[in-house]
Order: C-alpha cells, then structure tokens, then sequence
C-alpha cells in the first residue's frame, strides 16, 4: 500500500538498531522485544495500520497499543520513523532520562501516538477490550462513516500469564469484539529464563477455548505476517490472536534467543556483532536516507484516508456533528447539572432515608436519560451494586446497541477495559464492585489515576456496616489505601443529596478517575435538615464543611458517610452538656486539600480547636486532619459477621463514643 524505496527487512532492522542504540546508550532497557517483533511491526505499520502521524488525535485512526510496554523502544522508534512530530531523534538519544518522552515504559500523555501507558504486563491487552468496546458501539451510534477502525495489540507471554490478560481474553471473546486483533510476541523466553520454567500451557488453545479466531506464524516472515493480518481483519464476529513466534532478541550474534536480552543492554560487542550479522553498515543512531524516506512515507499514507473522513463528518447534519464533536471533547450538556439540581431539590424535600448505593441508582436514572455518553456495568454485583438503571440495554455479541457490560467475576479486567474506554473517547465509563474488591483492580485504577482518566468506580458496601457477609468483605484499610494514590478522588457521600453531588463532580472531573464509596444499610437524608446552606450549591466540591452549627463552636465532629449521622446524634448529646459542637461532612479528603487554608481552617477550627473524627474504617492518615487536640473513633482491626447495627456497638462506633472522645479533649 505504500511505495517503499527499502526493502521491508531493511525497514525492520532500523527498528531494531534504534532500540540497541537507545538502550546501550542509556544503559538501560530492554532491547530484546524491540528486536524480536521489528519484522511484525513493520508490517503493520506499512501495510495495516490507519493513522496520519501529521494529525494524530484523529479519532478514526487504528489504535496502537503495545501491551508488552517494557519493549517501549519498539514504539518510539516506530513514532519517530514515521514522522509524529514530538518524537524526534534526540528524544530517542535521551532514552529513559529525566524530563524526556521516552520513559523506561510508555506514558500516556508524553508524547503523541502513545495510546496508553503500560508497562504493569497484561494491562494493555485489559486496555485494549475497552478499545474495542468503545469502538463497536460509537459505530452504532454514529454509523461506520465516522466510526470505522481497528485495535492492535502487541502482547507478550508475560500479559498472557498475568490474571488481568485471562480476564480480559475471555471478556473479549465472550462480546466477540472481531476488530480486535493481538499479535503475540510467542519467543518462549521470560526474565527467568526459558518460558518452560513457569508453564505449560497451550496460549493457542487457551484462546481458542474463549472464542477467538487463532493464526499462527513465523514472526520474522513478512508475507506470512501479512497474510494473517489480513485474515483476521476479515473475521467480524471475533477477536483474533496472531501467535507471531520469533527470536528475542533477533540479530544479536551470541545473546538472541535468550533471556539475556531482555532487560540489560546487549553491549558494545554484541551490538557490533548485530550490526554486522543483520547488514547495518550504519552508526548508532544513524539511519539511511532511503529507509527514512520509506518509513515518512508510510507516516504520511493515512492523510487521504483522514480527509475522506473530513468529508463524511462535514456532510452528516450540523446536529450530529455537534454531539459527536462534543462527545469527543468529553463535555457534559448544561442538562445534566439542571437535573441534578433538581434531584437535590426533591431529596430535600423528600428526606429518602436510602443506602447510598440506592441513592447512586436514582442519580444515574436522572443522568443516564440525559448522557448518552455513560457505559455502566458491573462485576457480577448488578443488584448490589445499583449500577443498571431502566434505559440502559446490556451490551452483548450481537447488539452494539445496549450501554450497559456485565463483566461477570472480572474486576481487574472491567478497570482495564474502563481505561481503555476512557482512552478511546466519545464515552464515560463507569462500573461497580464491593469497595473491597478495589483489592482486584487497584493495578488499573492506578493507571486511572496515572494517566489522568475521567473513570468512575462505583463501590458499594463499604464497611462494617455490610453485616453478616462478614471480615472478608467488610472493607477496612482500603478507603486509606485508596487515599494513598495521587490524583485519585475517593468520594464518600453521606445521603441522597451528596451522592448527587458526588456523581456530578465526578462526570466533570475530566482528568481525574473518581471511587464513590457507597453503604448497604439505608441512612437518613442529613442535608437540608441541619444546614442552611444554598441547595444549589455543590457542598461537597469543597471536599468538607460545615454541616451543622457554626465555625465559632470550639468542637468539630468531623465524618463521612454513613458515620456522619453519628456525629449528628454526638452533637446532640454534647448540647445537653453545654457544649457546643459543629459537624462536618468531609465526602473527599482530596477536594478538601485543595481547598485555600483560610477555607479550611475555617471548617475544621484553628490548631487548638477539639477535634473528632469518625469513619467506620482504618484510622491511617485521619491525624493529618486531627490537629494538636484530636480524638478517633473508628476500626483498629478486621470486622466480623454479624447485623450492621450490632457491629457498630461492638466496635465502639457509636455516638456515645465519639462524644465522649470530645468531653475528654475538651477538658
């Protein structure tokens, strides 16, 4: 399809001397994947893959993702021989540097054409499920004139043999996700050593067994490259699996085929014997003009194809246009704040005493209506969780229509596909589990957070107050492990009105994942009742504040939650005492931080103020709220099975005990 000057071998063995160069250069790296899948790449690449490295946020181009990210010089020389502007050459001379774009692995976000940042194996083949799922139903909103592209994927055995790439094969196979398309690196060698050491298993077969389409070639054969791509870009009703088996490594003189070229330099000698064993008559760094040309060239093919696209967007109506345009953004319409505004009005009015999970149900029936853009799902906990509201049709093999996934017992892969939905564009994806589960896919909401992606994770029965399933499912150290990860948002409403709130902030976080810790047990509604604040207002975007009495009170009780109407009653108690107390709501530690120290000293008191907090949880991280006089009442160890109610007696979390805490402070 291109008019190349250089034969694809030649193409190929730029790649490789890049990644020996970059690698040897830097000190650092891991050369032997580049080496191995240069030929596969370049096939790719020059004959498949649709992109136009002038233009590379075009939203139909192919996607790229290199699941294997330890091989990332594979990638940058890949963007940088095609001419993506941002790649260039002393960036590759800066391999792995501080300040460059070319990290040990790749980053979403450092330079352009890099899809999703992996590296954490198996994550980008997760990633890329949600690729393909975004892909399939934008197609079926907006019709394959707009919408009209492929997701490739190179794997190692590595992303094979972690959890997250199982659960993400079946996950795919099971949608038949057909314009999705895995090339793996089958070169039998691991860190250990040979593959053989660790396992057994038949990948073929395996994926098979999970309904993909499976070819199997010669990695370092062009043609037999091609020909399997081509078929399985023919194959519509399944994701196919391309076993590419190669040499690890290929090239190097005495170290191709072993693990020794995996993860250390080759070496000067053994880089001298490369070159001259793959006829690179060529000095590091330095690549012939004719091969450059070609592999511009082929950087440079996808412009007719993008132009066409141009075309058909500009001839759909100006009201397509607008919503896919506005899709792509990311933006959210006026509409769904006004109905959330009114949700807020009736709940205040109302006073629902519902689970928070419940209320969460109720504030996607008003959004999911008026959002086109949301996909809900959940990990097998649908009717726990409340994540499936009435207009939501589940996404299955046959009907692209639905916008609702059951991921089944997959909560590592439902996190990866969210990222890659996120990633893809044009939908918010959102998905629940118990929070303690958050144990299952922690490795991809870190990612989340990361990479800056507007994911949502909905986590219901977060705490001991989930009763009698007992310790193993009663979260108690994940809201502070969660707390822990930069630029995650963890959001812990305390009523209808707050997870109203929580929910809006959290479609508006545009580069910020957010968990939305929600409980079982019903709750009363605690706003509108105890404040006087403007119910148009979103409180919680302020992370906390005062809920009940005023900044001039010398005690705060401060909580989240489903503990926030202990502290309501502990007030109570404390007035009959003559003491006076203020309660704050604090739904995000996150928001609050962020908030100017005029603000927060405002709602929590000056340093000397008496200060309680309450969270049916782990006290980890609560001191930095707690000041000089501060008290905690909460979990100092696992949970245990029993009635939400008698759990709280028996762990002291009562509000007889925190307002005995502030007596004792305050005396």
């Amino acid at each position: 399809m291109t008019n190349q000057t250089a034969a694809p071998r030649d193409m190929a063995n730029a790649i490789r001397a890049l990644a020996m160069d970059a690698v040897q250069q830097a000190d650092s790296g891991h050369p032997g994947m580049p080496m191995g899948m240069a030929d596969v790449a370049t096939v790719l690449f020059s004959k498949f893959l649709k992109f136009d490295s002038s233009e590379p946020n075009w939203p139909d181009r192919d996607r790229f993702i290199l699941s294997a990210g330890h091989g990332s010089m594979l990638l940058y020389a890949l963007l940088h021989l095609t001419g993506y502007a941002d790649m260039t050459l002393d960036e590759l001379k800066n391999f792995r540097q501080l300040g460059s774009r070319t990290a040990g692995h790749p980053e979403y976000g450092h330079a352009s054409g890099i899809e999703t940042t992996t590296g954490p194996l198996g994550q980008g083949l997760g990633n890329s499920v949600g690729f393909a799922i975004a892909e399939r139903l934008l197609a079926e909103r907006f019709g394959r004139d707009l919408v009209d592209h492929f997701t490739y994927v190179i794997a190692g055995d590595g992303c094979l043999m972690e959890g997250v790439g199982q659960e993400a094969i079946t996950l795919a196979g099971h949608l038949g996700l057909g314009r999705l398309i895995v090339l793996f690196d089958d070169n039998g060698i691991s860190i250990d050593g040979a593959t053989s050491l660790s396992t057994s298993e038949d990948h073929k077969k395996r994926f098979a067994a999970a309904g993909w389409h499976v070819l199997a070639v010669d990695g370092h054969d062009a043609d037999a490259v091609a020909r399997a791509i081509r078929k399985a870009r023919n194959i519509t009703d399944r994701p196919s699996l391309i076993a590419c088996k190669t040499v690890i490594g290929y090239g190097a003189p005495t170290k191709a085929g072993t693990a020794a070229t995996h993860g250390s330099p080759l070496g000067k000698d053994e880089v001298a014997g490369a070159r001259e064993k793959l006829g690179w008559n060529h000095g590091p760094f330095d690549i012939p003009e004719a091969i450059f040309s070609a592999w511009r060239k082929i950087g440079a093919r996808g412009k007719t194809a993008r132009r066409k696209w141009a075309k058909r967007l500009a001839e759909v109506s100006a009201e397509e246009r607008t919503e896919f345009a506005r899709r792509q953004r990311g933006e959210i319409p006026a509409s769904v704040g006004e109905a959330i505004a009114a949700f807020k009005a009736k709940a205040a009015a109302d006073k629902p005493a519902w689970a928070t999970r419940k209320s969460s149900q109720e504030v996607l029936e008003v959004i999911n209506p008026l959002l086109p853009d949301t996909i809900g799902g959940s990990a097998d906990l649908t009717g726990s969780n409340n994540t499936k509201t009435a207009t939501l049709k589940p996404v299955t093999r046959g009907d692209a229509g639905g916008r609702y996934i059951y991921y089944g017992i997959r909560e590592h892969a439902m996190a990866a596909a969210m990222n890659g939905m996120a990633l893809h564009g044009g939908v918010i994806p959102y998905g629940g589990t118990f929070l303690v589960f958050t144990d299952y896919c922690r490795g991809s909401i870190r990612l989340s957070a990361l990479m800056g992606l507007r994911v949502i994770y909905v986590m219901t029965h977060d705490s001991i107050g989930l009763g009698e399933d007992g310790p193993t499912h009663q979260p108690v150290e994940h809201l502070a492990a969660l707390r822990a990860i930069p630029n995650l948002r963890v959001l812990r409403p305390a009523d209808a009105i707050e997870t109203a709130e929580c929910w809006q902030l959290a479609l508006e976080s545009l580069h910020t994942p957010s968990v939305i810790a929600l409980t079982r047990q019903n709750l009363p509604t605690v706003r509108g009742t105890h404040d006087d604040q403007d119910g148009e207002e979103n409180l919680c975007a302020r992370g906390a504040y005062i809920l009940a009495g005023d900044a001039s009170a010398s005690v705060r009780l401060i909580a989240s939650g489903s503990e926030v109407q202990l502290a309501l009653t502990a007030r109570d108690l404390l007035a009959k005492d003559g003491i006076a107390a203020s309660v704050v709501s604090m739904p995000s530690w996150e928001l609050f931080a962020a908030q100017d120290a005029s603000y927060r000293s405002t709602v929590l008191g000056g340093d000397g103020t008496v200060r309680v907090a309450c969270e049916a949880a782990s006290s980890f991280g609560w001191e930095r709220w707690l000041g000089s006089r501060g008290a905690f009442v909460g979990m100092k160890g696992f949970g245990a099975s029993a009635k939400a109610t008698d759990l709280y007696k028996h762990f002291g979390i009562t509000a007889e005990a925190i307002a005995a805490e502030a007596r004792r402070l305050a005396n």
